[in-house]
């Protein structure tokens, strides 16, 4: 029986102590993905691979934790798994919407978080997209506008406490997000507004010119009716020229040889 308390025990520790090293990584992969990191950083693709790894050794634990608890790993760890493949995207449009379907965790890993870090994480990235697609759009350089954006926010912080810091930097993310989508909500509808503009002035044009083409069509048609009719009356002009002008000449050849033939008798031939 001793024996068996013993190992019961051990268990309980080495179950304890994975737990502890899952959090503690868990911790850091959080830090990391708050970070901005460079295209080539391996690190965090590693670390949320060794948390797949061990959240796996830690359901098969016999004294595993509640399963809220577990669903709340998987879910900060499926989070970050999913975060590294919305940045392997090649548009900021699909980043934005994968980052849409990302489901952070709802409680705090550490005892000094006063709000999930991988919501703030979300909030970053929300507005991190935002602003790549607002960069795009306007034709300015998204990495301009990141520096920009941290720079603003490492202005804000100060040397408040991990809590008061840590609230801040959410309500600024938060406030930078909304009036982000704000200018990008008001220059969408701008451009829509021109295009639309445009469309329509296109759409006169062209409107106008189906008016003129039109026009000339029917004015060509008319032409050509009345070049017919003239040249029907020109060739029965011609015709009945032809006709007088071959009796006119009938009658001249008639009149000549009733004349010679007059002349004949009349004047006898002379012996």
């Amino acid at each position: 029986m001793a024996r068996s308390a013993e190992a019961s025990s051990g268990a309980a520790m080495a179950a304890t102590r994975l737990e502890l090293n899952l959090m503690r990584l868990l911790s850091r992969c959080e830090a990391l993905a708050a970070e901005r990191r460079d295209p080539e950083e391996w690190r965090l693709e590693k670390y949320v691979a060794a948390l797949e790894d061990m959240l796996r050794e830690l359901k098969k634990q016999s004294s595993k934790p509640a399963p809220e608890l577990l669903n709340e790993y998987s879910r900060k760890v499926d989070f970050l798994k999913g975060l590294l493949e919305a940045e392997k995207l090649s548009s900021s449009m699909e980043k934005a919407l994968a980052n849409q379907f990302l489901a952070p965790g709802r409680t705090p890993t550490t005892a000094k978080e006063r709000t999930p870090a991988t919501k703030t994480v979300h909030l970053q990235t929300k507005a991190r997209c935002t602003g790549q697609m607002r960069s795009e759009l306007l034709g300015t350089d998204p990495l301009a506008t990141d520096d920009s954006e941290e720079l603003s926010i490492r202005k804000r912080k100060g040397l408040a406490s991990d809590e008061k810091q840590s609230a801040v930097e959410l309500d600024a993310v938060l406030q930078h997000h909304q009036d982000m989508q704000e200018k990008l909500a008001e220059e969408m509808l701008s451009l829509a507004r021109s295009l639309k503009n445009n469309t329509l002035a296109a759409q006169n044009v062209i409107k106008q010119d189906n008016q003129t083409l039109s026009h000339s069509l029917r004015m060509a048609d008319q032409s050509f009716e009345k070049l017919k009719d003239e040249s029907d009356r020109l060739e029965q002009h011609a015709k009945k020229s032809v006709d007088w002008l071959l009796w006119i000449m009938l009658i001249v050849v008639c009149f000549i040889f009733i004349s010679m033939i007059l002349f004949i008798r009349i004047f006898p031939k002379l012996k």
